[in-house]
């Protein structure tokens, strides 16, 4: 399925205060230890990550995403000199690389961009935009496609010369370890799929011995949108086949699949065939959730809190309902809970 250009249904206004601008442990937590809003059609909770547990018992799936955080922002420099930051989104399957240039200032992507340009990286690395990236005929891009020369793995060159992407919300730099979940094993998200952040090793331990299933994804995520709030472009993705058994089990059991966060939701559903059946599967998805397409197989999701307008929105209405999706955000205005990676959780048991 292709992206659509359908609004969320959910409405609010943000507060000025509302981001989380430093990880919980810089304010004096313990990653489990951010709030939680655990909303269901009959009530809503607020708790504390650590105590998911009460709200997630024997027979639950819980399925997370292994994909690592790469540092995948880095300085470039266009040939009058100009400085020019990069982000980089994912290294698709012929060695081009999807890019997003970024505005000096911070805020915003560069959106004067055009094929033919050349933007030199550290160690003489040079990047040459070739066409918008995934529509090669848009009048204007967030995101393009780039050859490489020479050629060069991507994880090591950003290990090597790149830093972890940041907005403005967040004001100063943190290590690549602050941008890492705990199931993170295998790199190559742009940005860290950050609804896993709060879980710890004691909570994981916790879940399992009252008889909840953890079980694996890997999504790679891309560079994503919180300045124009497109919706995702595609990303690598892979279902293993002990995963998509016990997802399947669990869906024909009656008993609940719960998804941490949208990219897991993303690749669980890409996965899921009109039946609801999980399937191993691997490759890239463009599947957007929405009105047209809701949840077949996710029946809880964890997740962070995402801006007004976003299309992450799209995805937990898809799963949770509209009704319950606004009835939660209004909750987490009105409670001040704090927003983006490092901010608060949600639990949807719809």
């Amino acid at each position: 399925m292709t992206a659509v250009s359908t609004a969320p249904a959910t409405r609010f206004t943000l507060p000025p205060d509302a981001a989380a601008t430093e990880p919980p442990e810089r304010r004096g937590l313990n990653r489990d230890g951010v709030r939680l809003l655990v909303a269901r059609p009959s009530s809503i909770e607020h708790t504390r990550f650590r105590d998911v547990t009460d709200h997630i018992g024997p027979g639950d799936v819980v399925v997370v995403n292994t994909s690592a955080t790469l540092p995948a922002a880095i300085d470039g420099t266009r040939p009058d000199g100009t400085p020019v930051p990069v982000h980089t989104s994912t290294r698709l399957d012929d060695g081009d690389w999807v890019v997003e240039l970024r505005r000096t200032d911070g805020h915003g992507p560069d959106l004067g961009a055009h094929p033919g340009d050349v933007v030199t990286l550290p160690d003489e690395t040079r990047l040459r935009l070739v066409w918008p990236y995934p529509d090669p005929d848009a009048l204007r891009s967030r995101l393009w496609r780039a050859t490489v020369s020479p050629d060069v793995d991507v994880v090591e060159y950003l290990t090597q010369y790149g830093r972890p992407i940041r907005y403005g919300y967040v004001d100063q730099h943190f290590p690549l370890a602050d941008y890492q979940t705990g199931f993170a094993n295998e790199p190559g998200s742009a940005e860290m799929a950050s609804a896993a952040r709060p879980f710890t090793a004691d909570l994981l331990v916790r879940l399992l011995v009252t008889g909840v299933s953890v079980v694996p994804i890997v999504l790679h995520t891309g560079v994503s949108s919180p300045d124009l709030h497109e919706p995702p472009t595609p990303e690598r993705f892979a279902v293993p086949a002990a995963t998509a058994e016990q997802v399947a089990a669990a869906h024909a059991a009656g008993r609940r699949v719960i998804a941490v966060g949208t990219t897991v939701t993303r690749a669980l559903e890409t996965a899921a065939s009109p039946e609801g059946v999980v399937s191993a599967t691997e490759g890239w998805t463009n599947l957007v959730l929405g009105p047209g397409r809701p949840a077949r197989v996710v029946t809880g999701l964890i997740t962070g809190l995402h801006p007004p307008e976003a299309s992450h929105l799209l995805l937990l209405e898809a799963v949770a309902g509209p009704e319950l999706v606004g009835a939660a955000y209004d909750a987490a205005v009105r409670q001040r809970y704090l927003w983006h990676e490092f901010g608060d959780s949600m639990l949807l048991l719809p």
